[in-house]
């Protein structure tokens, strides 16, 4: 089942994020005051609005209370920020991520109600559009076709060994590391049973991480 997911803020940052969510195949709906911006994403969002985000009608009228994920991208405007976070949590999304600018805004945003803060310094819209959208704890590009990620341990997996699991055949994934949650990361041992805090650290080609959303 698609994810519903609306970015509100095109600036660079909401830009990434939404494309490339789009990109994976999740509905996404943006939403930014810049015309020119909404036009640009017709052809790279399901839906595209124009909207005053610091305007309390406008943020009501996107209908939020319909999405899976909300992310405020308004990292420079802080009245907008609140007032899209706001509106997203009393309509009942399950998961709204906020970029902030600063330590002071990233404090204000999470007694407002955000679920999740996003630092743009360490955190870019490619990586957080794979880890908001699948399974995956962390994401990192090696280059346009390959990359490594970290994957908890599916309920199927527990109690079975990777030689059992095969995962390279199942998801053409590579197995370089384990760790328990917490730990620090060894060579996994492809005897030992898998425990649900286990923790992977996988290879595998970007074109495979649909079989594991």
């Amino acid at each position: 089942m698609k994810r519903s997911i609306a970015v509100l803020g095109l600036g660079k940052y909401g830009k990434s994020v939404a494309e490339c969510l789009y990109d994976m195949g999740a509905e996404v709906l943006v939403a930014d005051c810049n015309e020119e911006l909404i036009r640009e994403f017709a052809n790279k969002s399901t839906v595209a609005v124009c909207a005053d985000l610091s305007n309390e009608d406008e943020v009501m009228a996107l209908d939020l209370k319909n999405m899976d994920i909300v992310i405020t991208a308004m990292g420079g405007n802080l009245s907008a920020s609140i007032m899209a976070v706001a509106v997203a949590k009393e309509q009942g999304v399950p998961l709204v991520v906020a970029k902030t600018s600063s330590n002071r805004m990233s404090s204000i945003i999470k007694k407002v109600g955000a679920d999740k803060i996003l630092d743009p310094e360490d955190e870019g819209g490619v990586r957080s559009a794979h880890i908001l959208t699948s399974r995956l704890l962390d994401y990192m590009e090696l280059d346009d076709n390959f990359c490594i990620a970290e994957v908890k341990a599916r309920s199927s997996w527990l109690g079975k060994n990777l030689i059992e699991l095969n995962l390279r055949k199942t998801y053409n994934m590579n197995v370089v590391a384990m760790k328990e949650r917490g730990g620090l990361w060894s060579f996994a041992d492809p005897n030992i049973k898998v425990r649900e805090e286990n923790i992977f650290l996988v290879a595998m080609e970007k074109k495979d991480l649909r079989k594991w959303q």
